[in-house]
């Protein structure tokens, strides 16, 4: 049960400086005036949940609660929890907002979905927020409907019975606030390609070097995924649990193997 005024901490893999990030700022201060940002230096986009293991992590406070780490933002909740936050555990933890949508496949890399995966770890009440865009890029992200939409998303999840240890994941499509067109609660899709390519180039040098990227290409998913919520305009929220286990190849691979 989320107190009023609840110690909400936010964090993102996009930066500390992110526009995302400032949305939100402003979704969270419709619930709290208690908001502690603890974000990355710089972008670490695709990190999913990776720690810093072999580099010291430095902290450098921004303002009033408001810190940037050199690291992940797995490494962000860890500093949150254990150090900059240490007496006073968050109520709820928010990650996000991030550029572009994190549905699919996405999710196992996502250092968004990564910090709420984090916060569920410590006991916390988390939700990954991410804002689609299209093939316009990131100069038209549609940043006022994660705004607009975001705190009545918030406050009927908060309201909602769910487990402890389950994460929301809410990604907004790429439309205006006023044409958005529902709110479906998915389960995670999968796509009929690659997404992912890695595109070859060449320095100045003449040597060459090859830079990861996403095809873009728009698969034909099933009703009821967070893809084909997200392709025809409507608000995707997909519950996620970290325990990958296949339950039914266990329960054949427990019968074959007795």
């Amino acid at each position: 049960m989320i107190p009023d005024n609840p110690r909400i901490l936010l964090v993102n893999d996009d930066g500390v400086h992110a526009p995302g990030l400032a949305v939100l700022e402003d979704i969270a201060r419709t619930l709290s005036d208690d908001v502690w940002i603890v974000a990355p230096e710089g972008e670490q986009s695709g990190m999913s949940r990776a720690l810093t293991l072999t580099a010291p992590l430095r902290v450098q406070q921004l303002g009033e609660r408001r810190f940037a780490v050199t690291g992940t933002p797995t490494d962000c909740v860890h500093m949150a929890v254990q150090n900059i936050m240490a007496g006073k555990t968050p109520d709820l933890l928010l990650s996000g907002v991030n550029s572009g949508q994190n549905i699919a496949e996405d999710v196992t890399f996502s250092g968004t979905v990564a910090g709420a995966m984090q916060g569920i770890q410590f006991g916390i009440t988390s939700i990954a927020f991410s804002q689609a865009y299209g093939f316009s890029g990131k100069a038209a992200i549609q940043w006022e409907t994660a705004r607009q939409h975001g705190p009545g998303i918030l406050q009927k999840l908060l309201s909602a019975p769910w487990s402890q240890n389950v994460l929301m994941n809410v990604n907004f499509p790429d439309r205006a606030a006023d044409d958005v067109a529902g709110v479906e609660v998915t389960v995670q899709g999968m796509r009929d390609h690659n997404v992912v390519h890695a595109e070859k180039r060449m320095d100045l040098r003449g040597r060459e070097y090859f830079w990861m990227g996403f095809t873009g290409k728009k698969s034909d998913p099933a009703m009821g995924t967070d893809l084909r919520a997200i392709y025809e305009g409507r608000i995707s929220i997909t519950p996620l649990h970290l325990d990958l286990t296949h339950h039914d190849t266990r329960d054949r691979l427990a019968k074959a193997l007795a």
